[in-house]
């Protein structure tokens, strides 16, 4: 039983270890880095404010207006 989860884990790790992605390292200038920062915050706060008011509790459903299949009439 033991040599059989041993096996099963060796396997498992080996697996891991093909998929792990070794990341790129960063090639920019630190002024490309801040301005890329800056250009970001920039993009953030124009998103923000071009946001509509949403009101803070939902809206009632009104039962009047028909919605979904209505009742049939008699032509």
């Amino acid at each position: 039983m033991d040599k059989r989860l041993a096996k099963r884990h060796k396997r498992q790790v080996a697996r891991a270890r093909a998929n792990v992605k070794v990341s790129e390292p960063d090639l920019r200038t630190p002024e490309q880095i801040e301005a890329d920062r800056e250009a970001s915050r920039a993009a953030g706060n124009l998103a923000s404010q071009s946001k509509v008011a949403v009101p803070s509790r939902p809206l009632r459903h009104n039962p009047s207006i028909a919605q979904g299949s209505a009742a049939k009439t008699a032509t």
